[in-house]
């Protein structure tokens, strides 16, 4: 197993843009600057899609320019196209991430084009950051399963991260976006990318839907990964995914690792205090395990 883990925090994002009650912006901001005090090294801020998609996220530049950017942390945000990148670059944006799904299914439901489509519609985002300097970050969601056609075969998976790679993404994160997978499965999917991306050049993205995150991410620790992607107080879930819960808490991540004395440099106090403000936040209860036991004890 990798001695160091790098978390990504997605509890900006993905974790808010699935909550109904709109966050305010300062709230949105001091979440992300309470995250930065933390020692995460990469915290995902926002994402510049249509406001008419995500209404969530519609303060995307106010929240941008609003954090404190600490030296050494990253501050990625995801576009969906041209447009959401100039509108991030616009901000002052310096890293973003872009997103397909290994089914043609989800892809249509979820952005209305085929993987083939919306690897398409990437191009040009990735020429015009490839000019500009910008790191890229990709995605594959329902990499172990579909809320709409089922199972996803792995060849699906490995031809889209495959693709992702090859059009310059330095990291492929592989979601479970229905947090159907299990230990088996998910190894299994690893090996196979790997055997086509190089494994530094991969990350896992786990929901908790069936209470199988933390397994799955051990199984994928054992085979070599190095990048976890989570989300604090373990809000989130997909909009798009019925059912689906939220992701894996950034807590119970680190609680993990630093008990299997891989290091993250993050301060888990820190962590735990910050998963606790925003479940004030947002009204109810952490979704952390470990942040519910500390309050137990």
């Amino acid at each position: 197993m990798p001695a160091r883990v790098r978390i990504v925090e997605v509890g900006p994002r993905d974790g808010l843009q699935n909550e109904k009650t709109i966050v305010p912006t300062a709230a949105k901001i001091e979440l992300i600057d309470r995250l930065s005090a933390t020692g995460l090294q990469c915290i995902e801020a926002t994402s510049f899609v249509s406001p008419k998609w995500i209404p969530q996220l519609a303060d995307a530049a106010e929240v941008y320019a609003g954090i404190t950017r600490l030296p050494g942390v990253r501050y990625p945000v995801l576009v969906p196209n041209l447009q959401g990148y100039e509108r991030a670059r616009a901000a002052g944006v310096e890293e973003i991430a872009i997103f397909t799904a290994a089914s043609e299914a989800f892809n249509q439901r979820n952005i209305n084009a085929s993987i083939d489509e919306s690897l398409a519609r990437f191009a040009p985002v990735m020429e015009r950051a490839r000019a500009d300097g910008v790191r890229v970050r990709g995605y594959v969601s329902t990499v172990l399963g579909c809320p709409y056609q089922g199972a996803v075969p792995l060849a699906d998976v490995v031809r889209v991260a495959r693709a992702l790679h090859a059009l310059g993404c330095y990291e492929v994160s592989l979601g479970d976006t229905i947090g159907i997978g299990t230990p088996g499965k998910a190894r299994a999917m690893l090996r196979a990318v790997a055997a086509e991306v190089p494994m530094a050049a991969l990350a896992v993205h786990f929901h908790d839907t069936y209470g199988q995150a933390l397994s799955n991410i051990l199984a994928c620790l054992e085979e070599g990964v190095a990048v976890v992607d989570s989300s604090v107080s373990g809000t989130g879930g997909c909009p798009y995914a019925k059912g689906a819960s939220g992701n894996v808490a950034s807590e119970d991540v680190v609680y993990m690792l630093h008990g299997l004395g891989i290091d993250t440099g993050i301060d888990l106090g820190r962590l735990v205090d910050t998963g606790r403000w925003l479940a004030a936040v947002l009204g109810r209860a952490s979704g952390s395990k470990v942040t519910r036991a500390l309050a137990a004890t």
